[in-house]
């Protein structure tokens, strides 16, 4: 199996984050490092975040985006700051790639920020092909995917969420 290996997980609907965090936690058994860079989210719950320092320094976690506002909510100039933000954690992925700080980065989100436009397919590409090159595992995660990625991929996990009627009596089970 290649240890380079470049997977998607897509969808509608929940559970891309998820399936990519535990592919990061997964990765922890096998003693590698894992570094996940969240797009679009907004920023980071301090709550949440005390359970991910648990997890350091073997997996960490880094947003750039300042706002705790989601970016699809944010007005026309929050979204050219946030754009900016979202810029830095792009460059900040590229120099994880090129140290090789880690030996799975998982890019969460960033198919949104190709279908935002903030970042063209080809600069996805030529990240990839630096993941490829600096032999790291990269995990990307969006509701999206081009099928122009096809030829970069190695793996595309499609998620879709069903949606039930909790209160039916014909489903008794409990909401998570």
């Amino acid at each position: 199996m290649k240890n380079n290996i470049i997977q998607v997980i897509c969808g509608p609907g929940r559970g891309k984050t998820t399936a990519a965090l535990g592919r990061g936690i997964s990765a922890l058994t096998q003693n590698k490092k894992t570094i996940m860079v969240q797009f679009l989210k907004g920023a980071i719950d301090p709550k949440n975040m005390e359970v991910v320092k648990r997890l350091e320094p073997e997996f960490k976690l880094f947003r750039f985006e300042k706002s705790a506002t989601p970016f699809e909510q944010l007005s026309e100039d929050e979204k050219e700051e946030a754009r900016g933000n979202i810029r830095n954690g792009l460059n900040f992925a590229r120099k994880v790639l090129t140290t090789g700080e880690c030996d799975v980065l998982i890019l969460d989100e960033i198919l949104g920020i190709l279908d935002e436009g903030i970042i063209s397919l080809e600069e996805l590409a030529a990240l990839i092909g630096h993941a490829r090159q600096m032999e790291t595992c990269l995990i990307l995660t969006g509701t999206v995917y081009p099928s122009a990625l096809d030829d970069y991929v190695d793996e595309i996990t499609r998620i879709q969420t069903r949606y039930e009627d909790r209160n039916s009596v014909d489903n008794p089970r409990e909401q998570c």
